[in-house]
């Protein structure tokens, strides 16, 4: 059982620096935007859809901010539905590329 125990706490380890070390690149996200730009790159786009609210324009944000708003969107710990069902698709190297993207984004 210590033998498991310890795997599992390397495992974690292990998971935790890989995550860390991810760096977005954003040519890549080039190719993966698609999803975001329909709602995040229209200057006073509102949706209706759960409720009625002005969708915020990302470009220029803090890489930092943004992995973690889509990490948390995933993780379920933001609630907007269409966002939920956006970043449930996407992995770690892609939330680093769209974050690295829209960082640079004015």
């Amino acid at each position: 059982m210590k033998k498991f125990i310890a795997l599992l706490a390397l495992a974690g380890v292990a998971h935790g620096v890989a995550a860390a070390d991810l760096v977005g690149d954003p040519k890549a996200a080039q190719n993966k935007i698609a999803m975001c730009i329909g709602c995040h790159g229209i200057p006073g786009y509102r949706t209706a859809f759960p409720d009625v609210y002005q969708v915020p324009l990302i470009g220029g944000q803090s890489q930092k901010y943004l992995e973690n708003a889509l990490i948390q969107y995933r993780k379920g710990e933001r609630s907007h539905p269409s966002m939920r069902g956006v970043a449930g698709s996407l992995s770690d190297q892609d939330i680093a590329d769209l974050a690295a993207y829209y960082a640079q984004q004015k």
